[in-house]
């Protein structure tokens, strides 16, 4: 059988395949802009005839009503890896459930927690190429692994979606059923950097010399530190995700990949967002790879690269030295996605430094993001035996291997001024730090 024999017995209608959900089924569903729009908009359409499925998503793009309204619930619960608006909007609701993760390990720890049970993945992919392969596209995250373990796998094939190398490029013969639906795809644009971002950008772009490999992320900072460090040579990128900000210091030069010691001259990643001159620019690259995360945010395989700099962010840091990224006292609000993963990836490196950088204060500077203790029931994204470097618009702070009055001292002098009294004495009164130090 050639391949276009094997695409068309395998092609069927949307309501066909979203038909195949039963009640009481588990679901995967690809990851950001791997998303399958149409199959998702069908489900929402034959909810009425499902109880009690379950979904596992991470990052969703769009505010889809299986997971926004309310006559969902006992129908549709989404158990969710990292929180986009959408989650933090029904998550009082009682619709959506966080799952704690390291993203190296999101795919295989989801699995091994429901005995490796999943009954169906629903993704994406390209059309197929002249050799009958296809792409997953945007990424592979954790969609590799749920390809293999799901009893079903249904992908939705989309024109728009651009080729892309690596982990993404797999046979047909590993997918059940195909779905046509040309959705157009996500547009993620960088925010533009205020003076804040630049201040905090120029901070973290002093870490950065030539030939040092990146991680990236999206957000204002970012974007920033791309601009401040377009006039570096022979950088490199191992980025969880991959960014307009990416290409944009391959467009300027930046970026060859010639120094690094993993895959040189690779540009290489997990998923992507972006913008279309980012999709464009992935389209049938030779240069950029997609691959697991299993791989790409393993902390031992980034620390093969040579002085990898890993740059996070964060909502508050305290004295300590612990990191919430995470949630808002309570309140959760994304996920610890691949920052410890990269964080002591870049650390394990040679010559490597895992940056945290945030702005010194929230709330229209009403309150102090560096702090003597984190909100109570915030998360720890990164412990303080794990924490490097923090960075705000007031300079940085090297906490490796400080104690913690030493600590409490470096950081109080990026706070932001307005607070910095107030954090020593509430450390003080507390007893984190005694206000008497015999050294």
């Amino acid at each position: 059988m050639s391949w276009q024999e094997e695409y068309q017995r395998k092609l069927i209608s949307m309501p066909e395949a979203v038909g195949m959900v039963q009640s009481g089924m588990t679901l995967s569903i690809g990851i950001a802009a791997s998303e399958p729009v149409g199959m998702l908009e069908e489900l929402a359409r034959q909810a009425d005839r499902l109880e009690n499925v379950t979904t596992w998503t991470c990052l969703p793009m769009r505010a889809y009503d299986i997971f926004m309204k309310p006559e969902m619930e006992g129908r549709i619960f989404n158990e969710n890896w990292f929180y986009g608006a959408p989650d933090r909007a029904v998550h009082s609701e009682g619709r959506v459930s966080y799952t704690p993760n390291n993203l190296h390990k999101a795919g295989i720890d989801k699995l091994i927690g429901h005995n490796g049970r999943l009954d169906m993945m629903l993704g994406v992919c390209t059309p197929p190429n002249e050799e009958g392969m296809i792409s997953l596209s945007m990424g592979a995250v954790a969609e590799r692994e749920m390809i293999d373990s799901a009893d079903k796998v249904i992908l939705e094939v989309n024109r728009n979606l651009p080729w892309t190398d690596g982990d993404v490029v797999i046979p047909m013969a590993l997918v059940d059923h195909f779905v046509e639906f040309d959705s157009p795809l996500v547009q993620v644009s960088s925010a533009t950097p205020n003076e804040i971002d630049e201040l905090i950008g120029h901070h973290v772009s002093d870490f950065i010399d030539d030939g040092c490999t990146v991680q990236l992320g999206i957000g204002g900072m970012p974007t920033a530190v791309a601009d401040f460090i377009s006039d570096r040579k022979h950088l490199g990128i191992h980025s969880e995700l991959l960014v307009d900000g990416v290409y944009k210091l391959c467009a300027s030069g930046a970026v060859d990949g010639s120094r690094k010691t993993l895959l040189p001259g690779k540009i290489v990643a997990t998923f992507a967002f972006g913008t279309q001159p980012l999709y464009d620019f992935m389209n049938e690259s030779d240069d950029v790879l997609l691959m697991k995360g299993s791989y790409v945010n393993n902390p031992y395989v980034i620390a093969q690269n040579y002085r990898m700099i890993s740059i996070n962010t964060a909502i508050q840091v305290d004295i300590m030295g612990q990191v919430c990224s995470q949630s808002i006292g309570t309140r959760h609000f994304s996920g610890t996605g691949g920052q410890l993963d990269t964080h002591r990836g870049a650390q394990m490196s040679e010559g490597g430094k895992g940056i945290i950088a945030l702005r010194s204060t929230a709330k229209n500077g009403t309150i102090s993001t560096i702090v003597p203790t984190l909100a109570p029931g915030a998360g720890v994204t990164v412990p303080s035996q794990d924490v490097d470097t923090i960075v705000t618009e007031y300079g940085s702070a090297q906490l490796r291997g400080l104690s913690v009055n030493k600590r409490m001292e470096a950081l109080i002098r990026i706070a932001h001024p307005d607070f910095r009294e107030s954090i020593r004495e509430e450390a003080h009164r507390l007893g984190i730090v005694p206000d008497k130090q015999f050294f």
